[in-house]
Parts: structure tokens; sequence; C-alpha cells
């Protein structure tokens, strides 16, 4: 069964995580017939997978639990009129505004006037001897599992990689009732948030910094790990190895940005090792080598749920604004709001490095 009708609008969404719901938010504020497609049966991304409390500003719901942020969000972009359209996986993206996308049944297609892309980012793999083992999965699998489905995907666990994924990851195990044996880390220092660590050290988990994983085996499935030491190369140095009784590995080894769809676009792409990998360039308008095309959210740069809600808030405006939809004057306003905003959030040791990856795209972009 195809669906080959084209309906319009002034502006398609991809991606229905706080990027992009708060980019929905601001254009269907301001007036914009607004589509938002997510390939999922839920919008709301990654925020209802979060069940701690956020930290942070009142226009970041400080102190809210994460899937309560998406549940306002989703309450908030109702009100503007905002269409959703769930399970439907976007494929294809033309110069003219088209997007073509497809559900079980359908083949969907649907034009925009702006389309914004904030089709979030990818968890990245590690290679090892027994990668592929069943039991060795990535920390988002493992938080869906629990979070989501209510299912613990194992019992004794061994976590990798010390960021701000890897520890709350490992905290929401513990409250589901799993035993994490420990977290390692290449790196010679904690990656994540002092805050984050801190809740983890005091549930007695020790975490390993300066080791990395060497290998997984079991007979059908992960039964022990062995890990190393590492030098300051990263190569794992002989006779520091030490086997860990195990069933499940949880690889939280970072995020890449899903450029699929904007390079299907044909947007210009750039690198930024600090921002995760390859993305497309854009200026502080969260607009793409194409006028018409904006992206918010982890495909600009691997950040912040915050950090992405407020890009996506500036995309919409930005939209709206190029529709004849809100003034010049409005329109810097909420711009300059939304940056000073942006500006905290990348305060500190972390966020410093990321503003001024974000200054070297921009440039790019001009």
């Amino acid at each position: 069964m195809s669906d080959s009708g084209e309906k319009s609008y002034d502006v398609i969404i991809v991606g229905a995580g706080p990027a992009g719901l708060g980019a929905a938010i601001e254009s269907g504020k301001a007036g914009a017939r607004t589509l938002l497609l997510d390939e999922n049966q839920k919008p709301g991304g990654q925020l209802f997978k979060q069940i701690h409390k956020f930290f942070g500003s009142k226009e970041h719901f400080a102190g809210m639990r994460g899937f309560l942020i998406g549940e306002k969000l989703l309450e908030e972009a109702v009100k503007h009129n905002v269409e959703f359209r769930l399970g439907a996986r976007v494929w294809g993206l033309y110069p003219d505004g088209c997007v073509t996308a497809t559900d079980e049944e359908n083949s969907l297609n649907f034009k925009g006037k702006k389309i914004i892309l904030a089709t979030g980012a990818s968890e990245n793999a590690l290679s090892f001897p027994g990668c592929t083992l069943p039991g060795v999965i990535t920390a988002g699998a493992a938080q869906t599992f629990v979070n989501v489905q209510h299912v613990l995907p194992g019992k004794d666990f061994v976590v990798v990689g010390s960021g701000n994924v890897g520890l709350i990851v490992t905290y929401q195990l513990l409250q589901a009732g799993a035993n994490v044996i420990k977290i390692i880390e290449a790196a010679p220092k904690i990656s994540g948030y002092g805050v984050h660590a801190a809740k983890i050290r005091r549930a007695g988990i020790q975490i390993l910094t300066g080791h990395t994983i060497i290998s997984a085996s079991g007979r059908d499935q992960v039964e022990r790990v062995i890990i190393a030491k590492v030098d300051e190369n990263f190569n794992p140095i002989e006779g520091t190895q030490q086997t860990i009784l195990c069933d499940t590995v949880a690889l939280a080894v970072g995020l890449s940005p899903r450029i699929e769809l904007a390079g299907a676009g044909g947007c210009e792409m750039t690198y930024s090792k600090t921002l995760g990998g390859v993305l497309p360039v854009h200026d502080d308008n969260m607009e793409t080598s194409f006028e018409h095309i904006l992206i918010a959210g982890d495909l600009s740069g691997i950040e912040e749920a915050s950090t992405a809600l407020d890009e996506g808030r500036l995309a919409g405006c930005r939209a709206a604004y190029r529709l004849g939809l809100m003034t010049l004057e409005d329109y810097t306003s909420k711009k300059v709001m939304i940056l000073n905003r942006l500006a905290e959030l990348r305060c500190g040791p972390f966020g410093n490095k990321r503003m001024l990856a974000k200054e070297e795209i921009w440039k790019k972009a001009v």
C-alpha cells in the first residue's frame, strides 16, 4: 500500500527528541504549520529513558526528572498545534524541500518550506575479541531495557566508559537491582561530571581509570572479561591483566552525530573531534549550507539534553523568522537570550572546549 499524495507544511522537523520538540514548540508558537516526524512510536527521544533529576536552570527544568520533562514538552507542542507523525522513518531529503518516509505500510511524501533536522546521535562501538557475544550491549540499550522495558538484561555488569552516559546508566542499573562490578575508563581521569561520579563511589562501585577491556569470553554468552592497564598511548601494559566474572558488558564509549539524512540533503560537512566527529557545517542561527535546512541537538555536535533543547528552540525561531512569522527585533531578542543560555551551559572544563569548537564551526559557515 502506498500514499503518493504530498502534504505541505511551513516547517517539517525530523526527530522528536528534546531538540525536535524545542524546535516544534517555537515554530508552532509563531503560527507555522509544523509537522514533527519520528521513527519511534513515542515522541520524546532520550528524555523518556531519563529517570534522574536534571540540574541547571529553571529554563532547563532543573529538579525535574527527564521523562516528566518529555511529557511537559509534548503538552506544549500539542498546545501549539504541532502535528505528529510517529513510526515514520525518514529516508529521503531533497533540494526542493521534499521529505520522503515510510511507515509499516505506506510511502509518505511531505514538502516543507523549512526543514529542521534533529536526528540525534548513534552510540559508538568498541572492537575487541568477544565483542559480538550475547551480553555485550551499549549503555543506551541497557538504559532502554531497564527504564523503558523494565527488564534487567543481565545480573553482573562491567561498564566501559566513565562519561556522563556511563555514570548515569551505572546508577540506574544499581537502582534496578543489577550488580555493577566495576567501571573501567581508558583515560587517566573520569570524563563525566563529578556529581555523577560521586554517586557511583558512594554506592561502593570502583571506577578504574587508565584501564581498557582486552577481551570477553564465554560458551554461549559473556561469562568473563579481561581488563588491563594502559600506557600514555592507550596500549595495554603487559602483566597488568585481570579477569572479572560477569554476564554483561555495557559500552558507554561515546556518541556520533547521525548525519545520514543531512548528507542525503547535500549539506556541507566538517569534522570536530570535540563535537563527536563528522557533522554539518552550520552558523549560530542553526542554518546549514542550505538556507532552508536547519539542524539542532546532537546532529550539530554531541552535548547535553538541555543544550539540544535550546538549539532546537533557536532553530524553530529562525525558521519562523525566515517565513515572515517573527519580526527581526523579536528574533534577535530570542536569539541573544538563547545563545546566552547556551554559553552558560557550555561553561566549565568540558563546556569551554565545546564552545570553542562550536565557534570554529560557525566560522566555516560564514
